[in-house]
Order: C-alpha cells, then structure tokens, then sequence
C-alpha cells in the first residue's frame, strides 16, 4: 500500500466491532514505532499508558467525549466501542510549546501503524482530566495530553471535496454514514512557483 492509500485509509473512526480484540503486543508495536519518530529539541517528553483490558477500557470509555460537532451523540454504544486505548501524557519536566507537535507526529504515526493492522481509531482531545488521571493512577509528574481509541473500525467515512466557505463540519447521515468535508487542493495551496 502505497503512503495516500493510508493516508485514505486512516480516518477517525467511532465505532468498532468490540468484540474483536487487540493484543497489547500490538499496542506495544505502536507505540515503539511512534518512540523513534522525530521530537522537537529531542526532549522526548511523551509518555503512554496503553490497555486492551475490558475491564480498564470500561473505565476509561465514561471519561472521553466523542464527536463535538455531533452533539447529540453521546458516544459509541455497547458493541460499537474501543477495544484498545493509548493514553498520551507529557512530563510535565521536559515539556515545552513545541512538544505539541510531537504529540501529532506519534498520534498520527500510531494511526497509521493502526490501519496496517486492519484497525482504525480516534483521537480524542475532549476528556474528564481529572476522572482520567484517578482511573489510570497518573503521577503528578505526568498530564494528560491525548487519547487514542482504537479498534476494528465498522463504520464507513466519506470524503466530500468542498470549496472555501462550506462548512468544513463534520456529519452522519441516517444511514449511519460518516462523512468528512475536505477543501480541494487548489484551495490549499497559496502559490506555486
């Protein structure tokens, strides 16, 4: 598979068949893989916590919110939800403002290293802190950054070209697709020379 074709491939994904699992030798590979991409200033600040667990993941489901421009879905329902998470935290000693991009570049990375195996996932940036941090015994040393929820995705994502000015919202239809604005590449690129 060539680059755009997983890039195409990886989209955020809601809802997953949950009773497929994920070995957390998976999660492992993810994450080891992510570790080795670069990090601004080489501070490396990010740590994960990683759990394919039911019982961790039904904890940690309650503290996430799932899709802001769809406000009146509270989220997947049972049998549709995520059967891995990956929690990002920074040290809170070696972050700085460009530790934000390494953030995208290990969440993306993971994405991506996700579709390889045939799963999909999200990343959520809207969660409980508090209620996250006492239900993963987060030290103090560590916050919370990012969580990505993982799984075999069973929803299907649409990519509609739009010009300037559209709404750039995502939506769901009735027929429980999900569909996902994209600007076309002429509106994006500002000059070519």
């Amino acid at each position: 598979m060539n680059l755009r074709d997983l890039v195409l491939k990886t989209r955020s994904y809601r809802r997953f068949e949950e009773q497929t699992p994920i070995l957390i030798e998976t999660l492992t590979e993810l994450v080891d893989t992510a570790r080795l991409t670069g990090s601004a200033g080489n501070k490396q600040p990010l740590r994960y916590l990683i759990s394919t667990d039911p019982k961790m993941n039904e904890r940690i489901f309650p503290t996430l919110a799932w899709a802001g421009a769809l406000p009146d879905w509270p989220g997947p329902e049972e049998g549709e939800r995520p059967t891995a998470y990956v929690v990002i935290a920074g040290d809170r000693n070696s972050w700085w403002e460009w530790s934000m991009v390494d953030l995208g570049v290990v969440a993306q990375t993971m994405l991506l290293g996700a579709a390889v195996h045939g799963l999909g996932g999200c990343m959520i940036g809207s969660f409980k802190r508090k209620e996250l941090a006492e239900v993963l015994d987060l030290p103090e040393s560590l916050e919370l950054r990012l969580v990505l929820a993982l799984g075999k995705p069973v929803e299907e994502v649409v990519l509609e070209e739009v010009t300037p000015g559209t709404s750039l919202a995502y939506y769901r239809t009735p027929d429980r697709v999900h569909h996902v604005p994209k600007l076309r590449l002429e509106d994006v690129i500002h000059k070519r020379w």
